[in-house]
């Protein structure tokens, strides 16, 4: 059977928006995750089960506030204590895609 080329042609299915993040929720790092400083690399990482994902310094800060206790709002408003320019939105953003990959849990309560 030839090949036409109409698989290659198609397009990507998109993918699904990550979940809102409400801002009175409590994230914290999954159990199945850990978050460790990668020698090798020089930054630090989420180790999960057959996965490692590489953070940039601004997500290691992001997640190493990620205790179960603050809000999203707590975390946003204690990072622009270290950075000039902290957007609300981003800090959501980021850990609606790591909670989209199943690496940080929201606690509403």
């Amino acid at each position: 059977m030839p090949n036409d080329g109409a698989a290659a042609d198609a397009p990507a299915a998109p993918r699904p928006a990550p979940p809102a993040i409400p801002r009175s929720g409590h994230p914290a790092l999954s159990r199945h995750v850990r978050m460790r400083f990668d020698r090798t690399r020089e930054r630090y990482v989420l180790l999960g089960p057959e996965s490692v994902i590489v953070l940039n310094p601004t997500g290691a800060d992001i997640l190493g506030l990620c205790d179960g206790r603050r809000t999203v709002s707590d975390v946003a408003a204690e990072l622009q204590t270290r950075y000039d320019r902290v957007v609300d939105d981003e800090v959501a953003a980021f850990l609606s895609r790591l909670v989209a990959n199943r690496c940080v849990e929201i606690d509403d309560g």
